[in-house]
């Protein structure tokens, strides 16, 4: 066998025994670590889940805060543990745990408080959903849901009213609160429940 045979022969040796070494560790890789596949499969759906959330909220921000005066000249802070705008309708804030205050001109206080909330940053409305609490002196509200719209100036408060004060307690389907003019009119959907309306202050109306 002549040296340039020997030579290529050790080649030709040299790359079958490489070629079989790639081999056997590529397949004892993908063999013997399944913990790996598992893992890998786990961060690319952590990844894609989390993806589809930021497509679906959008950035998500925490402890947030607007100030502000409604078209009344009344003074509200709207307080939020978690938000994230709306992709839709981007001038919409979805919120969750939510806190607002609002300051009368009379020097009376409003505070409300809901599971989850909206807030419109161009028509300042907002919409409060879920557990919902209210402060007004000394009564409390309790409902569902609760919208205030600041070109009307109207808090409406709906689904599940109870409102409760020392005097005792008084159930309706909704309320509405104009802010104006300091009227509330409780009104009912059924013959059970309480139809009123009422040219008093908030603070004088359960002197039922």
């Amino acid at each position: 066998m002549t040296e340039r045979k020997k030579k290529l022969r050790i080649i030709q040796i040299s790359l079958l025994t490489l070629g079989m070494i790639i081999i056997f560790f590529t397949y004892y890789k993908s063999n013997t670590d399944p913990q790996q596949k598992i893992l890998s499969k786990e961060v690319q759906d952590k990844v894609k889940s989390q993806l589809k959330n930021k497509s679906n909220e959008g950035d998500v921000f925490y402890n947030i805060e607007y100030s502000g005066l409604d078209l009344a000249g009344n003074r509200y802070i709207l307080k939020s543990l978690e938000a994230y705008n709306n992709q839709q309708k981007q001038e919409v804030v979805m919120m969750k745990t939510v806190e607002a205050t609002f300051y009368f001109k009379d020097n009376t206080i409003l505070y409300v408080w809901s599971d989850n909330g909206k807030y419109n940053n161009r028509s300042l409305d907002m919409y409060f959903e879920g557990n919902l609490k209210a402060i007004y002196e000394e009564t409390e509200l309790f409902a569902d849901n609760a919208e205030y719209s600041n070109s009307k100036s109207f808090l409406t408060i709906t689904n599940n009213v109870k409102i409760k004060d020392i005097r005792g307690t008084m159930f309706a389907d909704k309320l509405l609160f104009d802010i104006k003019k300091q009227t509330l009119n409780i009104a009912s959907f059924n013959d059970n429940k309480i139809n009123a309306n009422m040219k008093l202050k908030w603070k004088k109306v359960l002197e039922y």
